[in-house]
């Protein structure tokens, strides 16, 4: 907008005296042309900026938002190389792939669409840290006076750190940031308070991954969750460990969508009720070699690929299909039930996938889901997943086919309502009042904080 002299009003400077008006008539003319042309030139100046820097959607992390959550969260100011430090190698923080794309938009990777706000992001599987780090800095609990503060949150990208060093053969090497990260945190003021008992990591990989036992065990990139100071906090993961991992707990895997508002989450919602499923079921996954429990991977794949009621989406030699999200989400959407079977891990990624299609996934492990994300899901398991095991896997489809209609429309409505929670909404979300993967996540923590005060005392 430009001002023009009838516009602009200068009222709100101070009144001369009329003798001083009289007395200095030019220059009273010369100071309102001044502040004219300043105003004009202020006014060309932000719209040239704004047609030309257009605000992104940082910004929308200042509209104030309101905590109706009964937790605060402190966030350490951790030194940089515990986490954005370590993206600078960004190229070299997986053994199989450039992550440089990936941790684009604070863990979201690539937007999907170019044109406009996008809330659709091609997100990688072992990301969650960063998508977790950022929500929690821009979350209306989080509280900047510790002395306040229900739980505290230490953002250690140790996912990326740990794939980074995959293949580093010294072992003391491998666990030195981890180290030095737990020599901090725990002389820190505030670890003292509950010796670390209200403390929590959050980590985008398996469980796996931090547990070597000892100094020769090859297994696991470092010994991170085996430190007995680690052992006071909790710590989010992936996959947690099922037997031994009593502080470990499961958070989702990140899928693609990250809406912004509720609305969009609503709309998602309602599309996935509405979608035709003409498949009764699917299977998106490729063949695994060496691996026992992947062994029912090759069933799958035969049954499927041998019945007119399933859709195949065979993933190996790198098939480009299976790493299109649209393409993924869309053999879900067209499918009631998908499969899902253990791979490398007991979880996968593709549950949350199928969930966000609406699609009822089938387990073939209990530790697929059942004993990983206890603080996502509804205490009966039938009502939004089918179980089978080794002595019912074998016919695959009857099985199915023996579940009504009635029964399917319901267990789909409970998968859909899942969907939030599930889910881990724009870090920058605003209008956003559903709780999601990270609200669920921060509320089981304070509690659980809360708790062992509690008994403490």
């Amino acid at each position: 907008m430009t001002y023009t002299k009838r516009q602009i009003k200068i009222n709100h400077w101070p009144e001369k005296k009329d003798k001083e008006k009289e007395k200095y008539p030019k220059n009273s003319e010369t100071i309102k042309l001044i502040v004219l042309t300043l105003l004009l030139s202020f006014s060309i100046c932000f719209l040239f900026l704004i047609l030309h820097f257009p605000f992104t959607t940082e910004f929308t992390a200042s509209i104030p938002r309101k905590c109706y959550h009964n937790f605060t969260v402190y966030v350490y100011d951790l030194p940089k190389e515990f986490n954005i430090g370590i993206l600078q190698n960004c190229r070299h923080l997986n053994i199989y792939t450039n992550m440089c794309p990936h941790v684009a938009n604070n863990g979201l990777g690539q937007p999907l669409y170019r044109s406009g706000r996008t809330s659709w992001f091609a997100t990688h599987q072992f990301i969650a840290e960063m998508i977790f780090h950022a929500r929690v800095k821009n979350h209306p609990c989080r509280t900047c006076e510790p002395n306040n503060a229900d739980i505290f949150y230490v953002p250690f990208y140790g996912g990326l750190y740990a794939s980074s060093v995959f293949r580093e053969q010294n072992l003391t090497n491998r666990d030195e940031l981890a180290v030095r990260l737990v020599d901090y945190i725990s002389g820190q003021r505030w670890w003292k308070r509950s010796n670390g008992r209200d403390h929590f990591l959050a980590i985008g990989r398996t469980a796996w991954d931090f547990m070597r036992s000892s100094d020769t065990d090859d297994f696991g990139a470092n010994m991170l969750m085996q430190m007995p100071r680690v052992k006071n906090m909790s710590v989010l993961t992936v996959e947690r460990q099922p037997w031994k991992g009593d502080n470990h707990f499961g958070i989702p895997y990140p899928s693609y969508f990250h809406p912004y508002t509720s609305a969009e989450m609503v709309t998602w919602q309602d599309k996935m009720r509405r979608v035709d499923r003409p498949n009764l079921f699917s299977f998106v996954g490729g063949p695994r070699k060496g691996l026992e429990k992947a062994a029912i991977r090759d069933k799958l794949i035969k049954q499927c690929a041998e019945s007119s009621h399933c859709e195949l989406l065979k993933c190996e030699n790198g098939g480009s299909r299976c790493h299109d999200p649209m393409t993924v989400l869309g053999v879900m959407a067209r499918s009631r039930f998908c499969l899902q079977a253990p791979g490398d891990s007991y979880t996968r990624r593709s549950t949350f996938d199928a969930m966000l299609a609406g699609c009822i996934p089938v387990f073939f492990s209990p530790h697929t889901m059942y004993t990983q994300y206890l603080w996502y899901l509804p205490d009966d398991k039938r009502s939004y997943s089918v179980f089978m095991d080794e002595k019912n896997n074998t016919h695959i489809e009857q099985e199915l086919l023996r579940i009504s209609e009635s029964e399917v429309v319901q267990m789909r409505e409970t998968v859909i309502d899942l969907i939030p929670s599930v889910t881990y909404a724009h870090p920058n979300a605003t209008n956003y009042d559903l709780p999601d993967a990270v609200d669920v996540a921060l509320e089981a923590l304070a509690k659980q904080a809360r708790d062992k005060v509690v008994v403490s005392l």
